[in-house]
């Protein structure tokens, strides 16, 4: 009987394994047929670099007259024409005759004359490409306290330093102002400002272009001279010095100096002037200091000297030339 029960167990296990089969059989066919899904594209690939754009040409080169143009049209091996701009501003161009550029970008004269070329029925939707071949004026003109003033064919779109980096530097005279008159806007002037240090920040360095002219200010310069350590010219970096900051930067008097016999000598329509300045009352805070303009001379005499003597200021006068010119630190 027991043989019996375990041989019934074992066919009742069979058979249930027997029917499972096919189920798992299916679900297996099922699992093959059923299509895996695909991961999203942006996680199978790297992310795609962006491709930079070409470079553009500038909006702010102006075309100005006796500027030498080519003008071209793609696809057009005809349509390749060198035009001189007129002293009206107007090139004249086949099929659309005459058209003014004067003044224009390269980027606007290329629309007006793919423009007309639409509008006339010539192309249909040409592509125009303006060169400029020449320029009136070639070069950018430096000028004031700059090492080698001249013009200087800096072509293209160039900064402030570097027309002046062209031209040598700025000279020790130079003042904190320079000048940029634009060729096509000689009017409107650009003036900026260089800080005292003459650092050259970048926010100053504005565009120039060809045709402009660049003017570097001079500044006022004192000059102090006589019995002082250091008899010299120096920059007046603000726009007021007094004869106490002229001496410190003479680096003081000398013990020999005749200080209330110092003399104030300023140039006037009517030639030299003499003015006594007491710096021993200055220097003591007993008189009021004295405000000095560009082109004073302080001088500082010995106790022997005749501070009042004509010939005396003529010598002083023409030591005056061979002073070094020192900038404030």
């Amino acid at each position: 009987m027991y043989r019996c029960t375990r041989f019934a167990t074992a066919f009742l296990f069979l058979c249930l394994i027997l029917l499972s089969c096919p189920d798992s059989a299916a679900q297996s066919a099922t699992s093959a047929q059923t299509p895996v899904p695909l991961a999203e594209p942006s996680s199978l690939s790297a992310p795609v670099p962006a491709v930079p754009a070409a470079p553009t040409k500038n909006p702010e080169l102006f075309i100005g007259s006796g500027d030498l143009l080519e003008v071209s049209v793609y696809g057009a091996a005809d349509f390749v024409k060198q035009v001189r701009v007129a002293d009206s501003g107007d090139i004249s161009l086949p099929l659309i005759g005459s058209a003014h550029v004067a003044g224009l970008s390269i980027l606007q004269a290329e629309q007006l004359v793919r423009q007309r070329l639409s509008d006339g029925g010539f192309f249909n939707d040409p592509q125009v490409s303006i060169l400029v071949k020449e320029y009136s004026t070639q070069g950018i003109s430096v000028l004031g306290e700059v090492q080698k003033p001249g013009i200087y064919p800096l072509l293209g779109s160039r900064s402030l330093y570097d027309a002046i980096s062209a031209a040598g530097g700025v000279t020790a005279k130079a003042g904190n102002t320079i000048t940029v008159s634009h060729r096509l806007h000689a009017g409107e002037p650009q003036t900026v400002r260089i800080p005292p240090n003459q650092t050259f920040p970048p926010e100053v360095n504005i565009d120039v272009f060809p045709g402009d002219t660049v003017v570097v200010s001079k500044a006022g310069i004192i000059y102090v001279v006589g019995d002082v350590k250091l008899p010299s010219g120096f920059v007046m970096e603000n726009s007021q010095l007094t004869v106490l900051q002229a001496v410190a930067m003479a680096q003081g008097t000398n013990t020999t100096a005749k200080l209330d016999k110092t003399i104030l000598i300023r140039k006037t329509p009517n030639g030299p002037q003499q003015t006594p300045i007491l710096l021993g009352r200055i220097m003591s805070a007993q008189a009021p200091d004295v405000t000095l303009q560009p082109d004073d001379v302080v001088f500082v005499p010995r106790s022997t000297a005749k501070a009042a003597s004509r010939r005396g200021l003529e010598a002083v006068l023409q030591t005056l030339t061979g002073l070094a010119i020192y900038r404030p630190y």
